[in-house]
């Protein structure tokens, strides 16, 4: 314990929650870590607009969290991304072991690990995600343009999806369970009011079928009992089932560790505090009867003000000093948001790829690399080739140990973008497409893994990941999709220490054969040479194992 570092405080999860703590534990001075083991943000950065947080009149939900990430990192308050797989609370220093092996101290722990959204539980909801059935509409809306698309569930969320994805689909049908909407009326108004949109109460979803994808579901009528059949239109190929119907607690691991309510919710009192002294919860993982992102963010406020007076309490009967050390620096957040106004019309790209507020923010990542990269565009004749030399030579211009090369390419997949290490060499970094939107976090990372210190990882994994044997990994993503990045980097930094595997993103909207080849209808789509496909968000172990099992 001698030489662990003893946080005041650590807050476990980064939604609208921890951040919230995060901001006023900062503010309070106290040596504060926030852990997340998924995307900063959370929920939220699933949300295509955001129209009910106070004097914000709307904004993009991953706009919204970056923003308060950056006022947390402004009051000196690290984030980590790593999953709390074990909790040790009881004593008067807490212990969290991550994932990644690695233990941390602290006086106080908030936890605010959220809530995932939940399944509906009908035959063929597993076998189908991916390949009709989706649960995340900025992730993947854009995979169903101009096909049919069901939303299913009766609150907020469902109202203000089915809104969204009218944009995309030909025509959007909301299934109601119950015979009118939960969400108050000016909420349901955003789908009740949409021309593209029409709403089926008392309706649920009996099962799902199909071969390749969905095609086929069959609908019930809760009070009638009668049932009808939807088969997909003449000339289409699937539909969309998008799910909101609530969410599950992420309380897995705190079983018997400290009080749950028979849902799974934490029980805490109206300061945060739970049934173990030190030990606060906020946001979406408390028993509550109203989720929402300004109900979360008032949790972490008030759990962390209760944590900071617990803490002083501790350090007093020690004898040791209230406030920490905790200089200020500069917010570690990188990454594109979508601007509302331009979510309305796709158009050629015009300026500069790169804002200066993003300028920013890199040039202090890129000042800590101490190697060559060589940034090499394979191109064909193409628009988007152009748009991607355009892009790179920008990004080069960030940094004096870029250099842009650009050569003729072969294949179908094109443009494309390699990382060369300084000697010339592939390091297997390759990017398909134009690396902007969240995926501007991973060609950042990835430029960090092969020129700079890197991401740590545990020496264990570093050395599972240097005996993988030879794969080829493409990762298909959106890049509205705020889950890619993170599958994206790790694949990659498999392929910066293992120079057998290569790691490919590919932004699926301009490759709708290959979409079409590997019947995927959801992102992101990890692609291990010719095994199944797999979806959705994959940790690094996951996809670890993943190649293990596969070779």
């Amino acid at each position: 314990m001698a030489d662990e570092h003893l946080y005041d405080l650590i807050i476990v999860g980064a939604g609208p929650a921890g951040l919230s703590a995060g901001l006023y534990a900062g503010r309070a001075t106290l040596d504060t870590l926030v852990l997340e083991g998924d995307t900063v943000g959370g929920q939220v950065t699933t949300t295509s607009v955001v129209y009910n947080y106070p004097a914000v009149e709307k904004v993009d939900g991953t706009q919204l969290m970056n923003q308060m990430q950056k006022q947390v990192a402004d009051f000196g308050v690290t984030i980590e991304h790593d999953q709390v797989e074990k909790y040790q609370l009881k004593d008067e220093v807490k212990v969290l072991v991550g994932n990644s092996g690695k233990k941390y101290h602290a006086r106080s722990v908030i936890i605010a690990t959220g809530a995932k959204p939940r399944k509906v539980g009908f035959p063929g909801e597993d076998e189908f995600r991916g390949r009709g059935v989706a649960y995340c509409s900025t992730c993947d809306g854009e995979l169903f343009t101009g096909l049919q698309i069901f939303v299913v569930g009766g609150g907020y969320a469902a109202a203000e999806e089915a809104d969204y994805l009218s944009r995309f689909g030909k025509h959007v049908t909301v299934l109601v369970r119950s015979d009118h909407f939960k969400c108050p009326p000016l909420m349901a108004a955003r789908a009740l009011n949409n021309p593209k949109v029409s709403v089926e109460y008392n309706t649920e979803i009996k099962e799902v079928k199909g071969d390749d994808y969905v095609t086929e579901a069959t609908l019930v009528n809760n009070k009638t009992g009668r049932e009808t059949t939807y088969h997909v239109d003449e000339g289409d190929n699937t539909f969309g089932i998008f799910i909101y119907v609530g969410t599950q607690p992420a309380t897995k691991n705190l079983q018997g560790i400290v009080d749950l309510d028979d849902r799974g919710y934490i029980k805490a009192n109206a300061n945060g505090e739970t049934n173990v002294a030190g030990v606060y919860a906020a946001g979406d993982v408390i028993v509550k009867n109203l989720r929402q992102i300004i109900t979360a963010a008032s949790d972490g406020a008030v759990a962390a003000t209760a944590a900071e007076q617990y803490i002083t309490t501790q350090k007093q009967k020690q004898g040791i000093p209230i406030h920490a050390d905790v200089a200020k620096k500069a917010a570690k957040t990188v990454g594109q948001t979508t601007n509302l106004e331009e979510q309305e019309k796709v158009t050629p790209h015009e300026g500069n790829w790169l804002s200066a507020d993003i300028d920013s923010q890199l040039k202090p990542i890129f000042d800590r690399l101490t190697k060559d990269v060589t940034l090499e565009v394979n191109t064909n004749d193409s628009d988007l080739s152009q748009q991607l030399v355009s892009f790179v030579t920008e990004f080069a211009g960030l940094n004096d140990h870029f250099t842009v090369t650009t050569k003729k390419g072969s294949g179908e997949c094109l443009p494309l973008l390699k990382l060369l290490d300084a000697d010339g060499n592939d390091t297997g970094l390759h990017y398909v497409g134009i690396p902007t939107g969240h995926e501007l976090n991973s060609l950042v990372l990835g430029v960090y893994n092969v020129a700079g210190p890197g991401q740590t990882i545990a020496p264990e994994m570093v050395d599972r990941i240097k005996k993988l044997p030879a794969a080829n990994i493409r990762i298909g993503v959106s890049l509205t999709c705020h889950f890619c990045p993170d599958v994206v980097a790790a694949c990659q930094r498999m392929a910066s220490l293992n120079p057998n595997i290569t790691a490919t993103m590919i932004d699926l909207q301009h490759f709708p054969e290959l979409r079409k080849n590997k019947k995927i209808m959801s992102v992101p789509a990890t692609m291990i040479d010719d095994s199944p496909v797999i979806f959705g968000s994959q940790s690094l172990e996951q996809l670890v194992a993943a190649v293990e099992k596969y070779q």
